[in-house]
């Protein structure tokens, strides 16, 4: 009989002991978990962009940005950044950033930024534009830690995936999987109140001396395509189209949505040849002259989501 209770004994000390390193190793399994978003635990960060990995060993909070979109990521998670390209022009971020980013220092043009200017902030992140900046990524990387993402030409979802790298670079993915959740439902709403006809055809183009249309593959062209709208280009292996007249005329699209900055463009010549008022946009008074700071410049969640509703609210209104 005490050989019985003695085997008992130690059969309940064994599960509780088991219980105790299960319990144990489920809190240290969801301490792992938050850890890896939060960078509250020791181990280093990676994170994956389109020049490699980059390690991080604790949450950035001193960020420099060298392209527009990355600006519009971190305002759209409410961070600000140390230091901005932005062109030597403190003016150029649209309102609803630069309410949220006020207060840095600018580090020069996007396609030259200064790093003696970047250096002197003492970054402990700096993100990069591929197509601006690959080949000045080790210069930059002997700085601060430096992620290389998509942004200049490239289109609305690499853009999106780009805000996801940000955010996971900065540990704020849930915030941003809920800001993006909030995007998609403006999406859904403005889809869904615009109701536009499937058998026309939009085209976007920034206008100078030229006609640089926008394909279904650019930024815009797919985020209007988002809202039900189709491209009037639809081209994949470039975002964009430099057109002539003829051209236009024979794409022809029913709305046209022109992106000026100048007050003499290619436009004024056009509107006086009778190929500009045989177009089908021209006929039905669906041109809309839109700012072309935001429709070609910042390509993220804040900027996309201003794009969509000025869209909407012009195409309503002319009906």
């Amino acid at each position: 009989m005490k050989n019985l209770r003695k085997i008992f004994s130690v059969m309940l000390v064994g599960i509780a002991t088991a219980s105790m390193i299960t319990g144990c190793s489920s809190i240290g399994g969801q301490a792992q978990k938050n850890n890896a978003n939060d960078f509250s635990s020791n181990e280093k960060v990676v994170i994956k962009h389109e020049m490699g990995e980059t390690e991080l060993l604790a949450k950035p909070k001193r960020i420099v940005t060298l392209e527009y979109s990355f600006v519009d990521s971190l305002a759209a998670l409410n961070i600000k950044p140390v230091g901005i390209a932005d062109d030597n022009k403190s003016d150029i971020l649209i309102k609803s950033i630069a309410d949220k980013v006020g207060g840095y220092t600018s580090v020069g043009t996007r396609s030259q930024p200064n790093l003696e200017v970047i250096s002197s902030l003492k970054p402990d992140l700096i993100i990069a534009d591929l197509k601006r900046h690959k080949a000045i990524y080790e210069e930059l990387s002997k700085i601060a830690p430096t992620i290389v993402l998509k942004s200049l030409e490239s289109s609305y979802d690499e853009n999106i995936s780009s805000f996801k790298t940000v955010a996971e670079a900065v540990g704020e993915k849930d915030k941003a999987e809920a800001r993006i959740k909030e995007h998609n439902d403006l999406i859904d709403s403005k889809r869904t109140e615009l109701a536009f006809d499937s058998n026309k055809t939009v085209l976007s183009a920034a206008l100078r001396d030229t006609f640089n249309a926008h394909a279904s593959s650019s930024f815009d062209g797919q985020l209007l395509e988002k809202i039900g709208m189709k491209n009037a280009i639809q081209n994949n292996d470039s975002a964009y189209a430099e057109l002539t007249l003829e051209q236009l005329v024979q794409i022809n699209p029913d709305v046209l949505l022109l992106m000026k900055s100048e007050d003499k463009t290619i436009l004024e010549d056009w509107q006086e040849n009778p190929l500009w008022k045989d177009l089908n946009a021209v006929k039905n008074n669906q041109v809309f002259i839109v700012d072309r700071n935001l429709w070609t410049r910042f390509r993220g969640v804040i900027s996309g989501e201003e794009m969509i509703k000025e869209a909407v609210s012009l195409l309503k209104e002319n009906k």
